[in-house]
């Protein structure tokens, strides 16, 4: 099939010269897997190489973060968006999206709750505690332009090290994010 001149597409930029990636994903697990599978191609494009620690934690928060949104912001027929930029200072804003906004994170405790409790056996309930462990700053908002939902979003910087000792992580709010949660 040919196509007209006035038709062709413009040329993509290669990866490393986008400052920002944008996606829209199915609300299913396939779709997750996708948003973080696109996200480590990404930041390794933008030149933190797989296995560096901005890498691997972009990619557990990506990973979380798209989970959630799959997990307890479905709904039918709506899709999830991913949104990945490059910040001042080497830092990566990570935003991920859903039509839920009545299902936002919660603070609270380590694990699922049982009448209240915390139940550390719970196979659940961890993904953001992760995602403030890796990120600087993480918290949850309106989805920009008017759209029905929430997002939530996280900043990984490059000085985070070898990251934190995930073993020591509370389940108090980290400073400066508005609506931290343990749970979605």
């Amino acid at each position: 099939m040919k196509t007209s001149p006035d038709r062709q597409r413009p040329p993509l930029r290669p990866a490393a010269e986008q400052p920002v990636l944008t996606l829209r994903f199915t609300a299913s697990p396939r779709g997750a897997r996708l948003a973080r599978r696109l996200a480590s191609h990404q930041v390794d494009a933008w030149g933190w190489g797989y296995g560096t620690p901005v890498h691997d934690a972009v990619e557990l928060v990506v990973a979380e973060l798209a989970a959630n949104a799959v997990t307890h912001g479905l709904v039918p027929g709506r899709d999830a968006e991913l949104r990945l930029s490059r910040e001042g200072e080497g830092r990566v804003r990570v935003e991920v999206s859903d039509t839920r906004g009545e299902r936002r994170p919660r603070t609270g405790p380590v694990g699922g709750e049982t009448d209240g409790e915390t139940d550390g056996e719970a196979d659940g309930g961890r993904g953001l505690l992760l995602v403030a462990a890796l990120s600087v700053d993480w918290g949850v908002c309106e989805r920009a332009g008017g759209a029905p939902g929430k997002t939530v979003w996280a900043v990984i910087a490059p000085t985070m090290g070898a990251g934190p000792d995930l073993a020591a992580v509370g389940g108090g709010r980290p400073p400066g994010a508005e609506g931290s949660a343990s749970a979605t």
